[in-house]
């Protein structure tokens, strides 16, 4: 069996993104490989071995299209509520709150918020379908 072990995506401003999903998520540099072209940064913490690899592009000044392919990357907390009301206070920007449960089932309740480069991040609870 294959084993999910990182999600990568292309930033701008390695400091700025780093701060941004430390704040978010707790998430802290695991590995750093800095190349001529290009800098690799590993993000992780102990919810998860599964990393965040942000590629840097030395050359690149202009903000990346992340065109109509990308959908986003999802992470769960134990308590929903209060991590909406934490990323208000940091000034994170959340969406709204969502329970989607069609038919009166519940499948799981959520918030998406943007990271610094537009890059959407799903945030459920650790209820319904995603205990």
């Amino acid at each position: 069996m294959a084993k999910a072990i990182h999600s990568m995506i292309r930033v701008l401003d390695e400091a700025r993104s780093v701060e941004f999903y430390q704040k978010a998520f707790g998430l802290a540099v695991a590995d750093r490989l800095d190349f001529s072209g290009f800098t690799l940064v590993y993000l992780s913490n102990p919810e998860t071995a599964f990393e965040l690899e942000l590629t840097i592009n030395k050359d690149r000044t202009e903000p990346y299209d992340r065109g109509n392919g990308y959908g986003h990357l999802a992470v769960s907390v134990a308590d929903l509520d209060a991590e909406h009301a934490r990323f208000t206070a940091e000034g994170l920007n959340p969406r709204k709150l969502v329970e989607f449960a069609p038919d009166g089932k519940l499948v799981g309740r959520f918030f998406f918020v943007a990271d610094p480069d537009g890059y959407e991040i799903e945030v459920l609870e650790r209820s319904g379908r995603f205990v």
